[in-house]
């Protein structure tokens, strides 16, 4: 994948981002295909990568964690059995701190950076809060456009109750059917002249309101852009001249023989006062203007700059999370969805599959599925948020009984819900047959399923994969319905591409992605 917005091929900057495990292989295919990045290395729980690509494409990698500058990543330091605190410090501060160019230079590319960022955040907003003013301002159109039917419609209202008042007191006064005709001529002639009086009078009101709104809103837009530029400009000045007066604080995490001799705290200290003579900075542990992250470990050390104070797996388009985001994008990324493919997702929850997969393929079709009211509420919320109403669709049914005809469906993604957080009443290994047989069913020959299971139900799911005859009275628990015996045990069609195995925080569990043939 070439990319347009990229530097010239000196510019190319040193990144690395964590990942959760069993995540690492994703985010490697991730920066190699949309980041066109050069030097791709992985290490457990991180990837490293030069790109040249502009920093917003850069901080919205789907598959990563956290995202970092990269200052220095160094071979393991191993030290002696026995070795003291005071020779621990010193051969870490020579290994660690290295020359003053390269920090000051490491720090001015961050603040650039940081620069980019602020750029596109302010461009976003100003974005946002002129889509939010065009569809206020036209909702005050249509409001104010009923306003005036409603106040004609009043006063219209009003001159003929005035009118067939006066007629009344005119037909006590006197009995002369003339005069009395002659004065509904001039009442009724008076309200259409007021009519057309007022309308021509009401609109040029209208007119003159419209203008001077758009000449507030154009000098709005000059003052955010003029406001802009200097904030842009004295945070340049600001970067120039007080690059020799940096706050900073240093966040360590250290495992194997460094930790049996320094604790991490120890080193953050260390290092602190390293940098502080080096540099002359000062460090702040409440507010600094850097944060460095150092990572050391048996296997390698990391320096780096964090690029973005929220985690890159915060999605600003979810409201109500569910499954993680990072890990429902990469059950999508396996199902290779095309445009104009029809994509299910039966056991939908709060519908963090189907936004990650939505966001990602722009010309496909989305459905999805749950027996769940709450669920399809908070789902139907997250895809109002996310704005992809019109692409994304929900259905209350059953995931053992798709309202769906036989291959009709191009890819099949699925949660299946399993440990404490799904406090369900279901037995999940009794009705995994079934549930299995209904997405085969819907699949088309050639089409794609991507399941998230529990180690015990991945097992439950080899077996029935693998076995060609079952006892029916092996599993009473999980007996379909009728016409559903066959169709629950002979899942021979499905055949099994790759596996990972991903961490979900306090258990694991692991993606499977299969192909009907």
């Amino acid at each position: 994948m070439i990319l347009n917005d990229t530097r010239s091929n000196y510019d190319f900057v040193r990144y690395y981002c964590t990942a959760g495990n069993g995540m690492e292989a994703f985010l490697v295919d991730e920066v190699k295909r949309k980041l066109a990045a050069k030097d791709v290395h992985q290490i457990q729980g991180k990837v490293l990568f030069s790109s040249s690509a502009v920093i917003d494409r850069v901080s919205r990698l789907k598959a990563a964690e956290r995202l970092f500058l990269l200052l220095k990543q160094d071979a393991p330091l191993r030290l002696p059995a026995h070795t003291s605190p005071a020779r621990a410090s010193h051969v870490l501060q020579s290994r660690l701190l290295g020359d003053r160019n390269q920090w000051t230079g490491a720090v001015r590319t961050w603040s650039r950076l940081q620069g980019e960022l602020a750029a596109n955040r302010n461009a976003d907003k100003i974005t946002a809060k002129k889509a939010r003013k065009e569809t206020e301002e036209e909702k005050g159109v249509e409001e104010e456009g009923k306003c005036l039917v409603e106040c004609r419609k009043r006063t219209r209202e009003l001159r003929v109750d005035e009118w067939e008042s006066k007629k009344l007191r005119s037909d006590k006064q006197t009995n002369d059917k003339e005069k009395e005709e002659e004065a509904e001529v001039l009442d009724l002639s008076g309200v259409n002249e007021v009519e057309e009086i007022k309308s021509p009078d009401t609109d040029r009101s209208r007119e003159k309101d419209t203008n001077q709104s758009c000449g507030t809103s154009h000098t709005a837009a000059r003052l955010e852009h003029n406001v802009e530029g200097c904030s842009r400009t004295m945070d340049e000045l600001d970067t120039d001249t007080a690059l020799e007066n940096v706050s900073f604080r240093i966040n360590c995490k250290c495992s194997g023989s460094l930790s049996r001799c320094l604790s991490a705290q120890e080193i953050s200290k260390v290092l602190g006062a390293g940098l502080s003579r080096l540099l002359g900075w000062k460090a702040d542990l409440k507010n600094p203007q850097l944060e460095i992250n150092a990572f050391l470990s048996d296997d390698y050390i990391l320096l780096g700059i964090p690029l973005t104070r929220s985690p890159l797996a915060s999605r600003s388009y979810i409201k109500t999370t569910g499954l993680r985001s990072t890990i429902a994008w990469a059950m999508a990324s396996l199902a290779q969805i095309q445009p104009g493919f029809l994509v299910v997702d039966p056991m939908c929850g709060v519908g963090t599959i189907l936004i990650e997969a939505a966001q990602e393929h722009k010309a496909a079709c989305f459905l999805g599925v749950d027996i769940d009211d709450g669920q399809l509420q908070k789902a139907n919320e997250n895809m109002t948020f996310a704005e992809l109403g019109s692409r994304v669709h929900l259905l209350k049914a059953s995931s053992m009984g798709l309202p769906l005809p036989s291959c009709s469906v191009d890819a099949v993604i699925c949660d299946l819900p399993f440990g404490r957080k799904f406090d369900t009443k279901i037995n999940m290994a009794a009705k995994l047959p079934l549930i299995l047989s209904e997405m085969e069913r819907i699949l088309c020959v050639g089409g794609t399923l991507v399941v998230l299971l529990s180690p015990q139900l991945s097992s439950l799911m080899k077996k029935l994969l693998t076995q060609k005859h079952t006892d029916p009275t092996s599993n009473q628990e999980a007996k379909p319905p009728a016409g559903e015996q066959e169709r629950e045990f002979h899942l021979s069609s499905l055949k099994h591409q790759t596996s990972f195995r991903v961490s979900l925080g306090a258990i694991d569990g692991l993606i499977h992605k299969y192909v009907k043939t």
